[in-house]
């Protein structure tokens, strides 16, 4: 039976990833002929089509939409793009967490970058990632992975006659451009092996691969693993992390290590469990190999940052960033052991670690406005300068360690905790429990700082009013989760495939 070459076409199922990206062009033609004093009117706009984006998830919300289909006859073949509730929730983190880097980015833009050059980038990297969740065939993954990921470098190197900008822009360049390679070889095999692309028909033909063609399929699914592994910053494909968040913009280093990361993982579980779920006896020890060895160098990195060297708030963070990819990748190894139901932990995770760490970096640009070489040793006495920003900051910081009253990160911790338990997988569980413990040394020591006697005479910070409201949502946000953690795992479970 062969497949029609007419694809169906359903606008509304593929209308916010649609609507980022023609809000980009909008705002680089717009660009053009805005003149320099009203620039400001650029950032406004895109930051009313990342809303407008999220808004058209709304009619998404049953999940059960899909397009771009192969059909046969009269019956559903294969499909491009779906629009489930595991889209959905990632869509969400991704065009959320962009509105909240839209929201740093105002004053930014204004005083520091080209207004027009940095929404392009944004947006056309936020549709990229927006696409990424949906992508139900290999090509299409892998262009929304470029697609997310080109944008990011120039916005990287976007500090003109910053040398550490340059040299952050051109490490990502190169790491990415390397696991681009190695992925696209290892879909290349695959497709030799199997003669398809679309995911649910690889985890099909995968189990009857020939016997001369075995060792090419099992060279390409190592090689896709390996070529997302870099995306997500697992050790030792990490090497680019605290050099790029140091040098990018700040609101760029905050967009890296939320949806940045939340792409590469978004990735990772479509090709594990949903393409490659007969070779879970491989990925399946391999990436809790990389959970246990990317969240303990993490921590030990970020452990031994100095509160008085330059950048040394940015790279624990960067470092912490590190070590939370490797609490990302537990519930993905826990599902080769048991089912895909525990993908849902690494959704609840992520959700969290969107909200906190977002909060944290806004927090963090504020202070870079007086300190700019955002020293840890910067925030002693925070709270007596700026009481509401260092409550918020304090906050962040115990959510991130898992301690109360952040109690949606100790929950998220539980639930990850769990899925490896669950999965038989205690030997993990054990070492995932050890780098808690290590975290929670430099995130308290953070943390008692800000109410520390500051040294001379306290000045206040001055919010700009986005970078105000970009820490009271995600405080905001932080508290409800906190006061209702279940909200997130129903959500979370919602989500899956």
């Amino acid at each position: 039976m062969t497949s029609s070459l007419v694809q169906s076409v359903d606008w509304l199922t593929i209308a916010p990833p649609t609507l980022t990206a023609v809000v980009a062009l909008v705002v680089l033609v717009a660009d053009l002929f805005v003149p320099e004093e009203r620039k400001r009117l650029l950032g406004w706009t895109a930051i009313a089509g990342l809303v407008a984006a999220l808004a058209l998830l709304v009619p998404l919300r049953a999940g059960d939409r899909s397009t771009f289909c192969l059909t046969a006859d009269t019956q559903v073949a294969a499909c491009s793009y779906t629009a489930d509730h595991f889209t959905l929730v990632i869509q969400l983190l991704v065009l959320g967490g962009a509105l909240l880097t839209a929201l740093l980015s105002l004053t930014e833009t204004r005083e520091k970058l080209p207004a027009g050059e940095f929404w392009f980038l944004l947006l056309s990297s936020a549709a990229g990632a927006a696409l990424l969740p949906a992508s139900r065939d290999l090509a299409t993954l892998v262009v929304a992975l470029e697609v997310a990921s080109l944008p990011a470098f120039a916005l990287v190197g976007l500090k003109r006659g910053d040398r550490m900008s340059g040299e952050a822009a051109l490490k990502f360049f190169l790491s990415s451009v390397t696991a681009t390679a190695v992925t696209l070889l290892g879909v290349s095999f695959v497709y030799a092996a199997t003669g398809t692309l679309h995911l649910t028909e690889l985890a099909q033909r995968l189990d009857d691969v020939p016997g001369q063609l075995q060792t090419l399929a099992e060279a390409g699914v190592a090689l896709t693993l390996v070529g997302f592994a870099f995306k997500t910053a697992a050790v030792p494909f990490h090497f680019w992390v605290p050099d790029t968040y140091v040098g990018a913009p700040l609101p760029v280093a905050a967009y890296l290590s939320v949806v940045g990361k939340a792409v590469g993982f978004t990735g990772l579980i479509l090709v594990t469990v949903v393409a490659f779920p007969s070779y879970a006896d491989v990925w399946g020890p391999a990436l809790a190999a990389l959970a246990a060895l990317t969240m303990t160098v993490g921590n030990v990195a970020a452990l031994r940052q100095l509160s008085t060297r330059a950048w040394s708030a940015v790279r624990l963070l960067a470092w912490s960033s590190v070590a939370q990819a490797g609490y990302l990748l537990v519930p993905i190894a826990a599902a080769a052991y048991s089912s895909d139901d525990q993908i849902g932990a690494t959704v609840a995770y992520a959700l969290m670690y969107a909200v906190v760490n977002l909060g944290a970096f806004a927090v963090v640009a504020l202070v870079a406005r007086r300190h700019p070489e955002n020293r840890i040793a910067d925030y002693r006495g925070l709270y007596a300068a700026s009481p509401a920003a260092a409550l918020a900051l304090g906050f962040f910081l115990l959510n991130l360690a898992g301690l109360p009253p952040g109690i949606i990160g100790l929950f998220a911790k539980v639930t990850v905790f769990s899925a490896a338990v669950d999965a038989g997988l205690g030997w993990l569980a054990v070492i995932m429990g050890v780098n808690v413990v290590i975290a929670l040394y430099y995130y308290l020591r953070w943390t008692a700082l800000l109410f520390r006697t500051p040294e001379g005479a306290p000045v206040s910070h001055r919010a700009p009013a986005p970078i105000t409201l970009a820490i009271v949502l995600t405080a905001a946000a932080g508290v409800v989760l906190s006061g209702y953690p279940q909200l997130a795992l129903r959500f979370a479970a919602q989500s899956l495939f």
